[in-house]
């Protein structure tokens, strides 16, 4: 046990120091805020998929009501930003209590139920007819509250939280009791895993993961629309991270996102045709020869992966 933690402890200090020193060797510091996002994300990703076996396609709708719970405790209570932030990691909990019911699917038709349940959310806020409350499809600002750096070390700190959480899990017991639950629920609740209680928990903690980031992000860019942040490739990208590097560790979620999404700034905005169908290559590769992700090359070769 004590290795596994060490090991895990190291991944979690390089990512932490590399997103607290690099904004000062290259000032781009919304590239790395946009990094940790996805980062952060893709934990939350792996939590849900990587230890339970649920694909979340609709991840997007927890992330976006984070965005927006944020933004309103921001312009209509007031609250400071850093507790802005809070409410939305908890309405992102809220909505997924009310959506529990999907649990109880699974495969493709949870997939799809947590895709309809997110466009269902995004539909409520972008309504005009609660222009009042959400101002609808125009989106929200705010720049009263516009602090950059501010933000930027809160999603720091965010993201510490977070891959401290997958630290935990990747490391205890109630992570195995997730990945016997994936393996085969029916042999798990016989072995004495409550297997409801323990899925629940994976779904709330990653809608607060998302909802926490959500409400980081809004801060962070001040002026956005319904369209920003329930963006469907925001799930798309989480998921294709933590597929690509590896679920259930900590390491893969960081090599999936250094990897991709490095990748993709350095040629998916100048040449964004080019970048579609090399990441569809990428891809179709990964699911035909490492469909474990990046680091089975290192397991096979009997090497522990933090």
């Amino acid at each position: 046990m004590r290795k596994p933690l060490i090991s895990g402890g190291i991944v979690f200090l390089i990512v932490l120091l590399f997103f607290a020193i690099m904004p000062s060797v290259y000032s781009n510091e919304d590239l790395f805020f946009q990094a940790m996002v996805y980062l952060a994300l893709a934990q939350g990703v792996n939590i849900l998929y990587g230890f339970t076996g649920y694909l979340p396609f609709g991840y997007v709708g927890f992330f976006g009501t984070g965005a927006y719970a944020a933004s309103l405790c921001i312009t209509l209570l007031h609250f400071p930003p850093v507790l802005g932030i809070i409410a939305g990691g908890l309405a992102s909990v809220v909505l997924s209590i009310l959506l529990s019911p999907l649990l109880r699917l699974s495969g493709a038709y949870f997939a799809i139920g947590s895709l309809a349940a997110s466009q269902m959310v995004y539909y409520i806020v972008s309504n005009p007819s609660l222009q009042n409350i959400t101002n609808g499809p125009y989106g929200i600002n705010l720049e009263s509250v516009y602090q950059p750096h501010t933000s930027y070390v809160t999603m720091i700190v965010i993201l510490a939280l977070v891959m401290g959480v997958v630290i935990y899990i990747r490391n205890s017991r109630f992570g195995l009791s997730l990945q016997a639950i994936r393996e085969d629920p029916v042999s798990a609740g016989m072995a004495g895993v409550h297997v409801v209680r323990q899925r629940a928990i994976a779904w709330f903690l990653s809608a607060l993961i998302a909802g926490l980031v959500g409400g980081a992000f809004a801060w962070h860019i001040s002026v956005f629309y319904p369209t920003t942040v329930f963006d469907l490739n925001i799930s798309i990208f989480a998921i294709v991270f933590t597929l690509f590097g590896g679920v259930t560790t900590v390491l893969g979620p960081v090599l999936g996102m250094f990897v991709l999404y490095g990748f993709y700034n350095l040629i998916g905005i100048s040449e964004p045709q080019y970048f579609q169908l090399i990441y569809g290559i990428l891809i179709l590769l990964l699911v035909l020869f490492l469909p474990s992700g990046i680091v089975s090359i290192v397991k096979r070769r009997g090497h522990y992966v933090p």
